[in-house]
């Protein structure tokens, strides 16, 4: 504890060392069960008759989300946040363990994959972007339960009795003149992971909102820049700021606007043949569960 009495991060960013500070992240880790509770969430939707995607179709939608992700938050946060130390040491774009992901860019790279997909499945982009929006905040939640581990995009100064202190915030400063700051990564695992997943679940499974193509994509992005906003408000910019606000304010205003767009054009959309079709196929139903009697005699 600090002499004002919070915390002192410490957590070791690492889960497994290999070889020196080098080994199983924590952030690393977070993108593997990310993907893989999105996979497991999918799979549900398939059973529920949620999703038409084929087993086929949903290992290539796995493999282009992964591609899609990782490829285009890298490429964001360099174009976005890293410019001009990329522009100085191409290589920057390859060192990954220095961190440096944006989410506004894997959005990007997740809109091409989505497009990919949906041509091979012969769904709409909107209509396969219902089915993935549900299974994304997962990996937020754990992508900033990941970033509050590093002690890395720490908030602004506070006091408040949960604020905590990064050693990172100022390297090379004793510990007890380092001031606290609000944990904003909690906030955003709070918001924009788990608060986000259980509305999006709700709507795709107790509402009528998938028969709507493109209602859930328009919410997910409307919710998610809301809720991107309000912590921002809590976060320390960790890039020069455009037009007065932080570039995670900034580039939030043009995902509220697509998501406006796709909420308004779900109210005169159709859903495509495919699911027309998939709808009217004959399922078997699921055996029902044998009844378990009580047990009689003695042991």
């Amino acid at each position: 504890m600090s002499s004002s009495g919070h915390w002192i991060h410490d957590l070791d960013p690492v889960l497994l060392h290999l070889w020196g500070d080098r080994g199983v992240t924590y952030y690393g880790l977070a993108y593997v069960l990310g993907f893989l509770f999105g996979l497991m969430i999918h799979r549900r939707l398939r059973r529920h008759g949620r999703s038409p995607l084929t087993q086929e179709q949903e290992d290539t939608a796995l493999f282009a989300m992964m591609i899609g992700v990782l490829g285009g938050a890298r490429l964001g946060y360099v174009i976005l946040y890293a410019l001009p130390e990329t522009l100085q040491d191409p290589l920057f774009l390859f060192q990954v363990w220095k961190g440096g992901m944006s989410f506004h860019g894997g959005l990007i790279g997740v809109l091409i994959a989505c497009w990919y997909v949906a041509r091979k499945s012969r769904l709409t982009l909107v209509e396969f972007g219902d089915t993935m929006a549900p299974l994304v905040p997962m990996g937020l939640f754990l992508g900033r339960i990941a970033n509050f581990i590093n002690g890395e995009l720490w908030g602004n100064v506070s006091s408040v009795p949960w604020a905590v202190v990064f050693p990172r915030s100022a390297p090379g400063m004793p510990l007890d003149m380092i001031p606290a700051r609000h944990p904003s990564q909690l906030y955003e695992a709070l918001l924009e992971g788990a608060v986000l997943l259980a509305f999006l679940q709700w709507r795709i499974w107790r509402t009528g909102a998938q028969k709507r193509p493109g209602r859930i994509s328009g919410e997910f992005l409307l919710l998610y820049a809301f809720f991107r906003v309000f912590c921002e408000q809590f976060r320390e910019p960790d890039a020069a700021l455009i037009l007065g606000m932080s570039r995670g304010v900034f580039y939030s205003l043009f995902l509220i606007a697509g998501g406006v767009w796709l909420v308004l054009r779900s109210q005169r959309t159709a859903r495509s043949a495919v699911w027309e079709e998939y709808e009217a196929a004959p399922r078997t139903p699921a055996p029902p569960k044998a009844r378990q009697g009580k047990k009689t005699g003695r042991r």
